[in-house]
């Protein structure tokens, strides 16, 4: 039974709180607490109150239509993206305020203001149209973290294109497939990225991806590490320079109605083919810029930084258009966070007087196995708050980042949300929430989020099971792309009429939310059901641990097994003594249950470069099996000395 998920009273034990101070409080976007319950009377006036804060070409005539499991947000309505994340900022001062401040791995930078982006956007919207591309039309985007990503997505927006970026990790084959499903007619690639100063080889894998027959007629390419001048294919490839140069400064804004695609996004599934999540114009845009403004109480002169790569989701929503709407500076960095050094994050915050950081937990606790050295090499007094992404957020991991990076001043904003849901729906409002390390803490206001158990009854405080969205959200996806019927499968089938999130959580006595990852990351241990979170919570709590993931492995007298793969810190050498200490640990923190059977040591973790770790993989090596798909991973290096190490074992 679901109730039995996560052992996570263990975890419910955490009773540090960490409340508003006065001094933030006072400056806070929103601080009336009053505002979750008139939001859950009336969402559908919440929603439409933040809608006026966007331009519209044409206001809506109904706020949403829900015929479950579809939904349309803001009917009737027009509007364009382009316009809402750079025109409108020009009728201000905001015109010459940065919008863009980019830094690339070898130390160039450039700086964008809201002029600047206007014209690169406008003049690469125009090159789009010379080619030949139309509304409706969907335009894939393959690009490291360079100014010429958001740019195009933004051009893409402005004639009313859709777009469909693909991380600059995926192999050859991911990107045929992600092409072939959306019917792409134009490519925009780079002719490679930086990343730990070597070169990615970003033009060969797309020239490898587009093996005939293809629906792309064009490929644009930026000329980013001049490393193939010689791969240009003549009548299809243009340098992104020579088809901006001559082009006009203005492109008008195309007016989408509110439902029209905004962009395709794919998420990679265990099996099958990848899932194009489809988000629209109006809807998107509001939950992102509402969800901006108030978990990250965004001010005009704040210095805003995601460090996510824009090829993930939450770059798409929180380095583009949530910031951008909002008027905000946003920063990108287009490598790695070691290199030259172990310092090279805090380096920048220092830098550009970044005041709010997001960032991954998996990144986190890599930062607390470097340790504080790094950070404190820098003034980081200029940051007013942090946040979360990715995953759920140990306790100690946490703390560290509240205490190391946020110097003991700082909210820390735990979010959760998905690639589907398009925006955050469960975190903290700064000027509002208690704090509790571990905790996303509360949904955010006109979401109706529940714990239900296996039957879809609520299990009210104090319970644990699965994690569903009750009513529908603005940025919320509307389908599968060419795939309804996986649409309603894969989300709403396991409910009526409710968002299935597939997340596994808890909600403690004062009806916070605990995140317990993916519900295949449950382990299930003699009919015990176990979250690797909290295995993982478990390990990390011990002081030689800096970073732990679990996976279950199949028994025959157990059904399954827990083993744990831990990095340890960099003072602490491997042994069977701390194997033994830390089996100890984990059953004093949980329960015998609970205890791993096997605890491998490595020096990294498998990871995407979204910072997410590839249980998967993990699984694959401690079964002895073959490799899964490593196109996403950062290092596959990694996994392949656990195969090596550990794979023969078994």
């Amino acid at each position: 039974m679901v109730e039995n998920v996560g052992g996570i009273e263990a975890l419910l034990q955490e009773d540090r709180r960490f409340p508003p101070s006065d001094e933030f409080r006072n400056q806070a976007n929103i601080s009336d607490p009053n505002v979750y319950e008139e939001a859950l009377r009336d969402p559908e006036g919440f929603w439409a109150k933040f809608a006026e804060e966007l331009d519209w070409i044409k206001k809506w005539d109904t706020v949403l239509e829900w015929d479950p499991p579809h939904a349309k947000w803001f009917v009737g309505g027009k509007l364009n993206v382009s316009y809402n994340c750079i025109d409108r900022h020009l009728k201000s001062a905001r015109r010459n305020k940065a919008a863009i401040i980019w830094e690339g791995e070898p130390g160039d930078r450039q700086v964008y203001t809201y002029r600047d982006l206007y014209r690169e956007v406008c003049k690469f919207a125009n090159g789009l149209k010379s080619l030949g591309v139309v509304k409706g039309d969907r335009v894939t985007i393959y690009l490291p973290m360079v100014p010429e990503l958001p740019i195009a997505m933004l051009a893409c927006a402005r004639i009313g294109a859709a777009h469909s970026v693909i991380f600059g990790g995926f192999s050859a084959e991911s990107i045929r497939d992600r092409i072939d499903d959306s019917q792409s007619k134009l490519l925009i690639t780079a002719d490679g990225g930086f990343r730990r100063g070597a070169i990615i080889p970003l033009k060969q894998n797309a020239d490898d991806a587009l093996v005939s027959p293809t629906p792309i007629e064009n490929v644009v390419v930026v000329r980013r590490t001049e490393s193939a001048d010689d791969k240009m294919v003549a009548g299809r490839d243009i340098w992104w320079h020579d088809l901006v140069a001559d082009q006009p400064m203005h492109c008008e804004p195309e007016p989408m109605d509110s439902e029209d695609m905004l962009y395709l996004l794919y998420t990679s599934g265990t099996t099958g083919k990848p899932k194009g999540i489809v988000h629209t114009t109006a809807g998107y845009l509001l939950g992102t810029y509402a969800t901006a403004k108030w978990v990250f109480d965004l001010k005009e002169e704040d210095v805003y930084w995601c460090t996510a790569d824009i090829g993930w989701v939450t770059g798409h929503s929180y380095i583009v258009y949530g910031p951008l709407a909002n008027g905000a500076t946003s920063v990108m960095y287009e490598g790695s966070p070691d290199y030259p050094d172990r310092d090279r994050f805090w380096a920048i915050v220092a830098k550009y007087g970044i005041s709010i950081v997001y960032t991954a937990p998996t990144a986190i606790r890599t930062f607390m196995r470097w340790g504080e050295e790094y950070p404190q090499r820098h003034d980081l007094t200029s940051i007013r708050l942090l946040g979360s992404v990715g995953e759920p957020i140990n306790p100690e991991a946490w703390m560290w980042y509240w205490k190391n990076i946020g110097l003991e001043k700082c909210p820390v904003v735990d979010t959760w949300w998905q690639t589907e849901t398009g925006q955050i729906l469960i975190a903290p409002l700064p000027g509002i929430t208690t704090l509790r390390p571990g905790s996303a803490t509360r949904p955010f206001p006109g979401i109706d989020a529940e714990v239900v158990d296996e039957a879809g009854n609520p299990v009210g405080p104090g319970g644990g099971g699965y994690l569903t969205i009750k009513k529908p959200w603005p940025g919320m996806l509307r389908t599968i792309y060419g795939d309804p019927d996986r649409y309603v499968e894969q989300y709403w089938s396991r409910y009526p009429d409710i968002y299935f999130t597939a997340d596994g959580a808890k909600i403690d006595e004062d009806g916070n939310f605990w995140l317990l990852g993916r519900v295949d990351d449950v382990i299930n241990v003699s009919a015990h059901r176990i979250s690797t979170m909290e295995v993982e919570s478990a390990l990390v709590d011990n002081p030689k641990v800096a970073e732990a993931a679990c996976i279950g492995r199949s028994d025959e007298i157990k059904g399954q097994a827990i083993v744990g793969f831990v990095t340890l810190k960099d003072n602490v050498t491997s042994s069977d003594e701390v194997i033994a200490e830390l089996k100890r640990h984990v059953a004093t923190k949980i329960g015998a249950m609970a205890r791993p059977d096997d605890i491998y040591f490595t020096a990294e973790l498998p990871k995407t470069r979204s910072g997410k770790i590839m249980r998967r993989l993990l699984r694959d090596v401690a079964e002895g099996r073959a490799l899964g798909d490593t196109t996403t991973l950062a290092d596959p290096a990694v996994v392949e000395a656990l195969k090596q190490q550990y794979g023969d074992d078994e």
